[in-house]
């Protein structure tokens, strides 16, 4: 059952932190900020960023009931140009628009349970961003805003109305961002599990001019080392038994990992352009991510906040959540008893989050960031 990570007892938060005291200490710190290069570089490829260590906690493993699940399509479903590059999408429903964008290595099939049920009150989109899933593998320069501007403009030519953006992980800091930019356009925003981190004013960023030693020399090296590296790294993540054994790691309840979820993630890894796209996002993505902070771009905001939390995912834990609501005033909390992608993990009790809060978004004024 969920709850407010405000009013968790005493014996409830020592428990959650006994769950994890398996793990190093860097492993704590890191559940504090969100994104991690050297996570994303072992378990990148796998589904919904699937940048989590293995969870300790065990669970008996049960598939949702009643739920009605997106048919697979490997053909994909709806289609959409942007900057002369193909981008998938899914739509059902009739109502208030929902945007659903997948984590690192997802696609819009990790929304497979969410569809269905919020498409009978709702007009549901979920994208592929590029570069994942069945939109294009371009050959571009990674960005934080390059997906940014994706949504921004999925919504304004293809959605044409506001729209509430719903995200996990590393689509959680993607509807951050492009929120901040459509401004009124944004009716709300749900984060499960955001990526993303706080900035630290102690350490502000420096940046040293390379000599012409580590420019000509150090650094192609470095480069060599890497792309072979990451190529061996790419082709193991994206072998299915192993993708089966990481995102059993990832789900506290392994129950929904499946050859539904399991060729939602290797389908498009077939891609000839995959692995460098792979190679793009972990060598410079990662690297210039930590210029965009939560605390800059909550600030820009001022719609309603939900924030829909894995309490046992043990990289991205509830005391982000928790911070982030007390950054943020105003923001609805729910916890619950799952990992990084509780929306396919326990999409029930996330359904059930969103469809009682949705409604209350035309009657809550906007909250101000402090």
């Amino acid at each position: 059952m969920s709850t407010s990570c405000a009013t968790l007892p005493s014996s409830a938060k020592l428990e959650l932190l006994g769950r994890r005291k398996s793990f190093s200490r860097l492993h704590r710190q890191r559940s504090r900020c969100g994104l991690s290069r050297r996570g994303f570089m072992f378990k990148g490829i796998v589904a919904a960023g699937a940048s989590a260590v293995a969870s300790t906690v065990a669970a008996e493993p049960t598939k949702p009931k009643g739920l009605e699940e997106l048919p697979f399509k490997p053909e994909g479903y709806n289609y959409w140009t942007w900057r002369d590059r193909k981008i998938h999408y899914v739509v059902e429903g009739e109502g208030l628009p929902i945007v659903l964008i997948h984590g690192f290595g997802a696609s819009a099939f990790h929304w497979r349970y969410n569809i269905p049920e919020l498409a009978k009150k709702y007009k549901v989109y979920a994208i592929d961003l590029i570069g994942f899933g069945w939109s294009e593998k371009a050959l571009i320069e990674y960005d934080a805003l390059v997906w940014r501007d994706q949504v921004v403009d999925f919504v304004k030519e293809v959605v044409k109305e506001p729209a509430v953006l719903v995200g996990n992980s590393l689509g959680g800091f993607t509807a951050l961002v492009a929120a901040a930019s459509l401004q009124d356009q944004a009716k709300g925003i749900v984060l499960l599990n955001s990526a993303g981190q706080f900035g630290d004013a102690a350490s502000p960023a420096t940046e040293t001019e390379e000599n012409v030693v580590q420019k000509y020399i150090l650094k192609p090296l470095k480069d060599a080392f890497q792309r072979v590296a990451l190529g061996f790294l790419f082709w193991q993540a994206k072998q299915p038994a192993r993708v089966e054994s990481v995102l059993k790691s990832v789900y506290v309840n392994s129950a929904n990992v499946d050859d539904y979820l399991i060729n939602s993630i290797t389908k498009p890894a077939d891609d000839p352009n995959a692995g460098e796209v792979y190679y793009r996002l972990m060598t410079r993505f990662m690297t210039n991510q930590r210029k965009y902070t939560l605390d800059s771009v909550l600030n820009q905001l001022s719609c309603p906040l939900l924030l829909v939390w894995g309490d046992l995912d043990p990289w991205v834990g509830p005391a982000k959540a928790l911070r982030i609501k007390e950054f943020y005033p105003g923001t609805s909390l729910v916890n619950l008893q799952a990992g990084h992608c509780p929306h396919d993990e326990v999409p029930e009790l996330v359904n059930k989050a969103l469809l009682e809060w949705l409604p209350t978004i035309a009657s809550t004024p906007s909250p101000q960031a402090s």
